[in-house]
């Protein structure tokens, strides 16, 4: 039989059990005895963050370049509502994490206590599920338990809210065996019935494309290896999400680049013009679609997802696959090998697509004293390609200009906020992927703008001594906000131009970080090096072109293919139906 523990001592029991290495959190009064026992222990590493925020971010930048659950531990009420955004992130790109909160005495929730809040109803709709727990020994099983839903399935963040008298409270604990949910039991493998119509449609099709997303990287590395398989099987070209990024090599000829929004002018038109969608780990996402009744229209469209409520929720396909994507293209694999299946002649197909490829979309001429942030973005990628460097960015222009011109070749390298456009993201997702590999150089791309929505986290690096850099696209706007406000609003550019920003170089030093600045073209292969050369932590202040815009462009209500290529495309101010797109 085993001894009894405190609530406390078992959820760190648990995490020890459950291989946790690394907690990032805060501490406050409704987590002290978790913050006592983690004291005295040393094989759980805790992370000392600025802000609630930062510690989810941080725990999504560990999980997505480690491949590990992120934890978080943090304090109840504003300790716990300070954590939402960041879970709410975790949930709209299928992160796993698990949230820790404190809560007040069991006896005093619904009292209006000091620091409480309804966690477990702020939480409901932006987890994956959530528990309040009444009963010291139902920590363990529960702990457990959370785990299994963050990980399996679609994953995502599942949060755990524990009264301090809970954790005060003592009960035995005992590592449970394997752990099997009553009622939720993820379909990892997909229908053979269906995996072979799907091979067979694809054997038949002479305009095929493959359409990922972030369930493939998700699924582990060896998804991403399948999918190369899959693609040289088949001949087919190769389109990615913003999330998918990585999943299939950057610079391989099949490779169409990203779709949507601000994607490759190739990919939009191959998408419309295929005659079969297969579109792996993906959701169909109003950013990728454009106007629904122009997206694709002609084409037979087979889904495979691991979540079943993703079929037909924005876009009805002729085929639905539910089941792991790495498990279904290994059965489609087998099945097309089995059947003697060659890939067809789809030379047509590619000398239509060569065409298109042939406008140049994403090409930009550097001109002048002003440097272009594409510019700044290919040559810091040129520069750094061979470090295999993780890359995280924050949210705006520069994440879109860093999906455009930074070439990711490996799953698990890019770390970025797409379903929920976090600003605040980058600098401590770069955080997390810096403690889950210590030896690895960690960029993020951010913004002038964004960067200052969680920059405190600059002491988090510097007290952990981690040598993140922080590249900082600088045209004194917030520039998709700017872009839009062009586009959308006849140029009046209310409230987007940032005033009074700080010198990041001596804010950069004032953290103990070395602070550089790029002033302009003939500066910039200098400040990168000066970067990579510099062992510790820096901060890069990058200045560009003030008005730059981010092309090409699906404008607001229109179709995918009806894209804006370069600024001679851009029309009067839109309609306010496209507006309400935004």
């Amino acid at each position: 039989m085993s001894a009894e523990l405190s609530g406390a001592e078992i959820v760190v029991q648990a995490l020890q059990d459950l291989g946790v290495e690394v907690v990032f959190g805060y501490p406050g009064g409704a987590v002290l005895p978790i913050y006592d026992a983690l004291f005295q222990q040393s094989r759980i590493r805790h992370i000392l963050v600025r802000h609630e925020q930062a510690a989810v971010h941080a725990a999504e930048g560990y999980a997505r370049a480690s491949g590990k659950p992120g934890v978080v531990l943090v304090t109840s009420g504003p300790g716990a509502t300070n954590a939402v955004t960041g879970i709410t992130d975790a949930l709209m790109d299928s992160i796993p994490l698990v949230v820790l909160t404190g809560q007040v005495p069991t006896h005093l929730i619904g009292t209006d206590a000091f620091q409480e809040c309804d966690t477990v109803g702020i939480t409901r709709h932006c987890s994956k599920h959530n528990y309040l727990v009444k009963e010291t020994a139902r920590l363990g099983p529960v702990l457990h338990e959370a785990f299994y839903i963050a990980r399996s399935g679609r994953p995502g963040p599942v949060v755990i809210d524990i009264p301090k008298d809970v954790q005060i409270m003592k009960a035995r604990y005992t590592r449970p065996g394997t752990v099997a949910h009553k009622t939720y039991k993820p379909q990892v493998k997909g229908l053979s019935a269906s995996i072979e119509a799907a091979v067979d449609m694809l054997a038949a099709a002479e305009r095929p494309i493959l359409y990922t997303g972030g369930g493939i990287i998700n699924s582990g590395p060896v998804a991403s290896q399948l999918l190369r398989e899959l693609a040289k099987a088949c001949g087919a070209p190769v389109t990615s999400t913003l999330m998918g990024l990585g999943c299939f090599p950057a610079e391989h000829p099949q490779f169409l680049g990203m779709l949507g929004m601000h994607g490759s002018y190739e990919a939009n038109m191959a998408m419309n013009r295929c005659d079969l969608m297969i579109c792996l780990g993906a959701r169909f996402d109003d950013r990728v679609t454009g106007r629904l009744d122009a997206f694709s229209p002609h084409s037979k469209k087979i889904h495979v997802d691991i979540d079943r409520s993703s079929m037909n929720k924005t876009v009805r396909v002729g085929l639905g696959i539910v089941g792991d994507v790495g498990s279904v293209m290994e059965d489609m694999l087998k099945v097309w090998r089995a059947r003697g299946h060659r890939a067809a002649d789809l030379k047509p197909w590619w000398d239509q697509i060569a065409g298109w490829r042939a406008r140049n979309s994403f090409g930009f001429t550097q001109a002048g004293e002003a440097l272009l942030p594409q510019k700044a973005i290919q040559r810091l990628y040129e520069m750094t390609k061979a470090k295999k460097p993780i890359i995280s960015t924050e949210v705006g222009q520069h994440q879109m200009w860093a999906a455009q011109h930074f070439g990711f070749h490996e799953p698990n390298k890019w770390l970025t906020s797409g379903g929920l456009g976090t600003m605040g993201y980058g600098l401590p997702a770069a955080i997390g992927a810096q403690l889950a590999f210590p030896q690895a150089l960690v960029i993020d791309i951010a913004g002038e703008a964004s960067i200052q929505m969680n920059i405190q986290e600059l002491g988090t690096a510097t007290q952990y001594r981690l040598p993140v850099k922080v590249f900082i696209i600088n045209n004194e706007y917030m520039g998709m906000v700017r872009q839009w406000q062009e586009l959308n609003h006849g140029s009046r550019y209310s409230e987007s131009y940032s005033d009074s920003l700080p010198d990041f170089v001596k804010l950069a030093e004032a953290y103990g970080w070395k602070g550089i600045v790029i002033e302009g073209p003939d500066d910039l292969d200098a400040g990168i090096q000066a970067m990579l050369d510099h062992p510790g932590p820096v901060v890069v202040d990058c200045r560009v072109a003030k008005l730059a815009n981010c092309f090409p462009m699906i404008p607001s209500g229109a179709a995918h293919t009806d894209m804006i290529l370069s600024a001679a495309d851009e029309r009067g101010e839109a309609d306010d139906d496209a507006k309400a797109l935004v």
